[in-house]
């Protein structure tokens, strides 16, 4: 396009560099990777802020106004996942080998980052050719709960129209998403001595009666409920933690649920759904069966409607550089699409590298996809800001 031209060899050199500050989560420490990524966006003439949830977690966020018309938001996240165990190479050191960028975060989600920042310069040094207020939002937190993301919209002073989120997707263009619940359920016996099981209630025992329930609620209610791109809801059992010593009854059972919620589905309704179990296990079995708290997740399920301008336009955009199946997909899994859509967005989800390296040792994106990216985030902002356009 011309006028427009990413700097590929910058784009390596700030991937590079994103990846050496260590964003692993927990702990996250997120603040040294918001600064930096600060400093190349008020080079280009963007307005910077940043917000914390707590020490060190940190948002930033750049803006530059433009004349009238919408506002368009890009977001990623700035935390990755733990390294872990069995790399081939160094994870915080951004390498290049046959056509491959390999570290930590190169996929998830930093290539995206870098890609949506070369996007954002780009743009910022074409101001004729769009009309709007463009935003670049880089949150903290993403992995584990998106805290980042729900400080920011919950203190966010403005609407935003359009948004593009930050994930590996193959540059192909995913609209919705699934959501999560955790229940944690404690499952209530009564102590005593191994050698006189009777004269205790066994809370293990218990808690696989209530298991079983579990398990058909998810085969016959809850997979029943399907959506065309996220596929069905689900209900299973990730822990299990129960006794405490060797030679007693236990008295207690601890279960932690996961609850995967596809589009359409009520967060309140699914937890009053869960209630219900527990009180079928009651009635039924006599299991005394209690939610003792909520793990933090990413949040609940969302889509965007496939008819909806941001999503055509993402489309094309994918499918013009180099995708030849664009879409529109759903993730298995969340992102924070959900909490941009609190604020009036309608949004898509795109990025280079693939989710099934993500996390991964040895995780990478594609040299040819990530400079890809760079030049689909400008389409699809520019257009959504087309010059001429209302606020």
């Amino acid at each position: 396009m011309s006028g427009f031209n990413a700097d590929s060899a910058r784009m390596k050199k700030d991937l590079a560099t994103l990846v050496a500050i260590n964003t692993e989560n927990p702990p996250g420490r997120e603040r040294e990777a918001a600064e930096c990524v600060a400093v190349w966006l008020t080079a280009a003439g963007f307005d910077l802020s940043f917000s914390e949830y707590a020490p060190g977690r940190t948002n930033v966020i750049a803006v530059l106004q433009n004349g009238p018309g919408p506002c368009f938001a890009f977001n990623t996240h700035l935390d990755v996942v733990p390294a872990g165990k069995g790399w081939q190479r160094e994870p915080f050191t951004l390498v290049e080998e046959d056509g491959r960028l390999y570290g930590r975060g190169s996929c998830d989600a930093k290539g995206p980052l870098v890609a949506m920042v070369e996007a954002l310069r780009m743009l910022a040094g074409n101001r004729d050719s769009w009309s709007g207020t463009l935003m670049g939002v880089f949150t903290a937190d993403e992995e584990v709960a998106s805290e980042g993301a729900k400080f920011y919209v919950k203190e966010s002073p403005v609407a935003i129209d359009f948004a593009v989120i930050g994930e590996p997707t193959s540059n192909a263009t995913f609209s919705a998403h699934k959501g999560s619940l955790r229940p944690r359920v404690r499952v209530n016996g009564v102590t005593a001595h191994s050698g006189t099981p009777d004269l205790g209630v066994n809370a293990i025992y218990k808690a696989g009666q209530l298991l079983g329930l579990v398990e058909h609620n998810h085969q016959h209610t809850v997979c029943c409920r399907h959506h065309p791109l996220v596929g069905n809801a689900s209900l299973t059992v990730t822990r299990v933690h129960g006794g405490h010593a060797d030679n007693v009854v236990p008295d207690s059972c601890e279960l932690l649920l996961d609850r995967r919620m596809v589009p359409g589905e009520d967060e309140d309704a699914v937890k009053a759904e869960i209630q219900q179990l527990l009180d079928t296990a009651r009635q039924e079995f006599n299991v005394d069966a209690e939610i003792i708290g909520w793990q933090p997740t990413t949040g609940g399920a969302t889509e965007t409607d496939s008819n909806e301008s941001i999503v055509q336009a993402s489309l094309e955009a994918c499918r013009r550089h180099g995708q030849p199946e664009p879409g529109p997909f759903g993730f298995q899994g969340g992102c924070d699409l959900v909490h941009f859509r609190t604020l009036g967005a309608k949004g898509v989800v795109i990025g280079p590298g693939a989710l099934a390296v993500a996390h991964k040792p040895d995780e990478f994106v594609p040299v040819e996809e990530f400079i890809a990216a760079a030049y689909i985030y400008l389409d699809i902002a520019l257009a959504m800001l087309p010059v001429g356009s209302q606020a």
